[in-house]
């Protein structure tokens, strides 16, 4: 059963690794590069190895250029034949809709104020897409870089919408003009990036040689930077103020997000590595750019940056967890 989710021949049988054994390795390999990359640039922003002003610009690098070139070539260039891209669609859909529902629906009795509501909403169903991108690379190689680009291509407009929807009925502001948010999400280079390479693979057409070359490049050094940053970005002294906002925002987040994608994958029946990745995404932690979202749009930004901060360091047990036990359920 679990061979359908991991790689598991590389290890030896008759050395004595059992199939479980095998995947547990095969996750710890996965999952350690990340988060020493992640421990990386916490480091080296709170020594100040490098000026504060080169993470901005180093995360726009990544969220501009490098991250697009890197789901351009995998969604171009990959094999894509038999996999059910669409249950996969559906299943991120279904699973991400039912659990911004079952937030709003709780409100009532959660006990905060508008703004903090904001934050644990985000801290619910916004992801990480360079834990995401780097966890599906290491598990299943090229395959799971082209599945995370169909995956990002239907989440990040979808948690994008459903955000900017509670700003706009929670903290409401007078500059803040919905339209002009809208289409923001419809120029997003994710997925601007993600329909470039879709149309690519549909054409038939693929990259040229000199630029199939400048964009694997150009993706292989976004991973690195885009977790350095993800360290870089982390805000531990928030945490601590707001225990149980941060608690209900990381349930929703490491609990009824996975499991509610569980459920719709056995009820869509969708299997192998696109369930392996729709898994993946969905016990990602929250998104660094979550804070911004908040400062700019009237949410509980302190409150945001403690959510970010915690469920970073929740993810190295989620992770592994949602994998390992959510997945033997499908």
């Amino acid at each position: 059963m679990h061979q359908r989710f991991f790689d598991v021949n590389r290890f030896h049988y008759d050395a004595g690794f059992s199939p479980l054994c095998a995947m547990i390795v095969d996750l710890f390999l996965t999952l350690l590069p990340i988060a020493l990359l992640i421990a990386l640039g916490a480091g080296l922003r709170q020594q100040n190895f490098l000026a504060d002003a080169f993470w901005p610009q180093a995360e726009r690098l990544c969220y501009f250029i490098l991250l697009p070139a890197l789901f351009i070539h995998s969604l171009a260039t990959a094999d894509l034949r038999g996999l059910p891209i669409g249950n996969m669609v559906a299943v991120l859909l279904l699973a991400t809709l039912t659990v911004a529902l079952l937030l709003l629906v709780s409100r009532r009795w959660m006990a905060v104020s508008k703004p903090a509501f904001t934050s644990i909403f985000q801290g619910g169903i916004r992801f990480n897409n360079y834990v995401g991108v780097s966890a599906a690379a290491g598990l299943l190689g090229a395959q799971g870089v082209a599945l995370a680009a169909v995956a990002n291509a239907t989440l990040v407009p979808t948690v994008n919408v459903l955000c900017v929807l509670v700003f706009v009925r929670l903290c409401p502001t007078d500059h803040f003009a919905l339209k002009h948010v809208l289409l923001q999400i419809i120029r997003n280079p994710l997925v601007a990036a993600c329909a470039i390479g879709i149309g690519l693979q549909a054409s038939g057409w693929g990259l040229p040689p000199g630029l199939d070359s400048t964009l694997k490049t150009l993706g292989a050094a976004s991973l690195p930077l885009g977790l350095l940053c993800v360290g870089a970005a982390l805000d531990f002294s928030a945490a601590r103020q707001w225990m149980r906002p941060v608690v209900m925002s990381s349930l929703a987040r490491f609990v009824l997000l996975p499991l509610a994608t569980v459920l719709a994958c056995r009820a869509l029946g969708l299997q192998g590595p696109a369930a392996l990745v729709a898994l993946l995404f969905q016990a990602m932690p929250t998104a660094s750019s979550s804070y911004i979202l908040a400062r700019q749009l009237g949410g509980d930004a302190p409150l945001m940056a403690g959510i970010i901060a915690c469920q970073t360091l929740l993810a190295a047990l989620a992770l592994p967890v949602a994998v390992l036990l959510l997945a033997g359920w499908l």
